[in-house]
């Protein structure tokens, strides 16, 4: 299944062309010893490493009580395993009793996070994709950022948020499709849950229509101004909009999708049942065909009586599906094809994600669109580049030569989902969230103050009144209290040098491609 990202608005053209990259000035694209000595001898050996044990704070008494060879062995913890071990995480559950007696939020979350291990983030620089955090936040990097920006942004904003000491307050212009603001607002509290008092104070303006709208031609020149800064879900080559990750990750309860750990769990889990050689040697995507061309487009490389392009591919019926209560939809159900195909609907799609984790070789219709994580994917060891304009043709040599070349084909699907389940899990994703956020107070030239007609947003004030899967997805996806680790290490911007070779490794890849499928086309020939 290609779960959509859609809306009631008419879809807008994708404007996609071959496989060349673009690049623009910004750059918007798309990672115990013992002894029998003297026992004068063993007197000062057990002092010394009663001492040793003190000063480390691994002194265990119920193993030292029977003697020294039921003591634990000095290099078997660290300091920070140990400070781990008396530091767990506290949780701070809902007080939804409290809340519905003064339909107010609770006052009793921490507002500061203790002290974390000085050493349980050592080295644990965040993933590469971190790095267009500096990309994304260049157009306001000398000017800052002005409440006049700000407020230019309202225009097609959903909704502002204002963070003012840890609090959140939620002004509202209009509804969202669906529950993309709700679960929105949502993973941004838990965040707030996750890193109590450390966010700066914050006023922001978030849309959650699909494609973006501050395109950079319209800020260009040596009379322009400077662009509103708008938060959104993705962007393209053309457009400055601030990229954020979807509500997804935190539940897309109208067709059944649940938040981002229990979810991935399950597409691990169903991985497992049928290994790649067991799989179905077709390219698979069902989804809805009419928010896009470039989908009608792919439907003509389904098989017919006439020619099997290799490929397998379904219109969704979400209607029909809803009314059989998506017996037929789940995620982990539907890793069984050796390759799963990745096009865009009106913008980018949050399938992508579901597709990328599902050990099958991912054939990725060059996009236009890119999300927050997308730009650290690579061409060859993620995914496997489709032609837009020549998709049945591209689909069919990718298909013929992953199944001649099954071992590096089973690698690339494996590479994919190992970069989802490792440098995509929660905890990366609230990194993100609050990387992204920090650097964008940090740009502020202006102290935030609370909306007229804004309402203080907890998590009790959210969950508690929610009924059915929205309470269900909000209460599986709560974050239990505050993080006793440090968020990653943020990585430094790409140089310019830097960045031209990594985009120049991407297309250098694609163009190998175009150059196998070339081949492979004059080879059915003869």
């Amino acid at each position: 299944m290609n779960i959509d990202g859609t809306r009631e608005s008419a879809p807008q053209g994708n404007g996609h062309g071959g496989h060349g990259g673009k690049t623009t000035d910004t750059i918007w694209r798309p990672f115990a010893i013992t002894s029998t000595r003297s026992s004068a001898v063993c007197v000062v050996s057990v002092l010394l490493l009663v001492g040793a044990l003190i000063s480390t704070q691994l002194l265990d008494s119920s193993n030292f009580v029977g003697g020294l060879a039921q003591m634990p062995l000095l290099s078997t913890k660290s300091k920070g395993e140990s400070l781990k071990k008396h530091r767990q995480q506290i949780e701070v559950p809902l007080d939804c009793s409290a809340y519905e007696l003064t339909k107010s939020c609770p006052r009793s979350y921490p507002t500061t996070t203790d002290e974390e291990d000085p050493d349980s983030n050592l080295n644990a620089t965040c993933p590469e994709y971190f790095r267009w955090i500096h990309e994304d936040l260049r157009p306001w990097a000398y000017t800052g950022i002005t409440l006049d920006m700000v407020e230019r942004a309202k225009a097609t904003a959903n909704f502002r948020l204002v963070v003012l000491n840890g609090t959140a307050y939620v002004e509202q212009y209009q509804k969202a499709f669906q529950t993309r603001d709700v679960f929105t607002l949502w993973g941004i509290l838990q965040l707030l849950r996750k890193y109590p008092g450390k966010l700066p104070d914050l006023d922001l303006m978030f849309d959650c229509v699909d494609w973006p709208v501050i395109k950079s031609i319209d800020y260009g020149g040596p009379n322009a101004t400077t662009p509103p800064p708008l938060f959104r879900y993705c962007k393209d080559n053309e457009t400055l909009d601030i990229v954020f990750p979807d509500w997804s990750f935190w539940g897309w309860p109208e067709i059944r999708v649940k938040s981002w750990v229990p979810l991935l769990n399950d597409l691990m889990e169903g991985n497992q049942r049928m290994g790649w050689d067991e799989r179905e040697p077709h390219a698979y995507w069902k989804g809805n065909p009419e928010v896009a061309e470039t989908r009608q487009d792919l439907l003509k490389c389904n098989v017919s009586d006439q020619q099997d392009w290799g490929a397998r591919v379904f219109a969704q019926d979400w209607k029909k599906e809803s009314k059989a209560g998506y017996k037929t939809s789940n995620l982990a159900d539907q890793c069984v094809h050796r390759f799963k195909i990745y096009v865009e609907g009106s913008a980018w799609s949050v399938s992508e994600k579901y597709i990328l984790a599902c050990d099958s070789v991912t054939l990725l219709v060059q996009p236009r669109y890119f999300d927050f994580f997308t730009r650290s994917l690579k061409p060859l060891q993620h995914y496997w580049p489709i032609k837009p304009n020549d998709k049945c043709r591209s689909i069919k040599h990718a298909v013929d030569w992953g199944n001649t070349h099954q071992q590096e084909a089973k690698a690339m699907g494996k590479a994919a989902s190992e970069f989802i389940k490792e440098d995509l899990k929660i905890d990366y994703v609230y990194n993100y969230m609050f990387h992204l956020l920090n650097e964008y107070g940090k740009l502020l030239r202006y102290k935030p103050t609370v909306p007229k007609n804004a309402v203080e947003l907890c998590s009790e004030s959210m969950a508690c009144p929610a009924k059915g899967l929205n309470n269900d997805y909000m209460m599986e996806s709560l974050v239990k209290g505050p993080s006793v680790t440090s968020p990653c290490t943020m990585p430094p911007p790409y140089d310019p040098a830097s960045l031209r070779n990594l985009l120049s490794e991407q297309e250098n890849s694609i163009k190998q491609v175009d150059e196998w499928e070339k081949k492979f086309w004059e080879n059915q020939k003869v």
